[in-house]
């Protein structure tokens, strides 16, 4: 098991099993969504949006 800070709140959020990039995680303090985005150390950060769900039109 790995620990990373959220940084949402900055508690303690533990990995369980082998962490991989791009693999989401949750906050079990804050309830925040979290992408793992580094292994060494580990960190974590908020998913990135995409372009794809914005609800306007760029003319």
């Amino acid at each position: 098991m790995s620990d990373a800070v959220c940084p949402s709140c900055g508690a303690q959020v533990s990995v369980k099993g082998t962490p991989k990039i791009g693999m989401s995680v949750t906050c079990t303090a804050c309830d925040t969504e979290l992408d793992i985005v580094w292994l060494d150390p580990l960190e974590l950060d908020w998913p990135i949006e995409d372009d794809d769900d914005e609800d306007f039109d760029e003319e």
